[in-house]
């Protein structure tokens, strides 16, 4: 079954796509980066960039980070966290069901050659 990837560029130099959304969602389902980096098969440093260039980007932290200890430490998506999965979810909803008819033309192209 085909499908659609979205990636939205975002002024002034910054995008986002279903990777970082990933990586937000599997902080906020783990509570923590490292778990997250873990679960999608990346280091904790690339986790952590990604984490800082969203930061940057949307003006205020996504993830709220605290510093490990005798109890580790852990992580939790921000209000603007949450809301930019929200947000690219209903876009990328959006974009496939407008979409649909014509993606399904497309494979059936590729069934008919």
């Amino acid at each position: 079954m085909p499908s659609l990837s979205l990636r939205i560029n975002l002024d002034p130099d910054g995008r986002i796509g279903p990777g970082k959304i990933e990586l937000l969602e599997q902080i906020a389902a783990f509570g923590s980066i490292s778990a997250a980096a873990r679960g999608m098969n990346m280091s904790y440093k690339h986790a952590w960039d990604l984490v800082e260039e969203m930061n940057k980007l949307f003006g205020k932290p996504v993830v709220s980070a605290q510093t490990g200890g005798k109890r580790g430490g852990g992580a939790q998506l921000t209000p603007v966290g949450l809301a930019v999965i929200s947000r690219f979810r209903a876009i990328e909803r959006a974009a496939a069901s407008v979409a649909e008819q014509h993606i399904i033309a497309l494979q059936a192209e590729i069934e008919a050659a």
